[in-house]
């Protein structure tokens, strides 16, 4: 994960990539990559800490119904 908090200037950014395995799917992502762009000071509005809030972020999304079916359909495996 990579934060840059005045991108171009006027922007925060996080580029957020899965590393083990490389680009696997994460939760807010299925290639295993993320440009997201926010608003200068929503970092330091929430806490300021950007790894916490990735991770709860990540945890958010995990709960939900799409990724347990990405995650339950992971384990099955399918023939074709």
């Amino acid at each position: 994960m990579t934060f840059t908090p005045r991108y171009l200037g006027f922007m925060e950014h996080l580029a957020i990539e899965s590393i083990v395995p490389e680009r696997a799917p994460l939760p807010i992502t299925g290639t295993g990559y993320l440009s997201h762009f926010m608003q200068p000071g929503t970092i330091a509005a929430h806490g300021g800490d950007v790894v916490a809030q990735v991770r709860a972020w990540l945890d958010e999304e995990s709960a939900g119904d799409d990724w347990q079916a990405h995650v339950a359909a992971s384990r099955q495996g399918t023939l074709f």
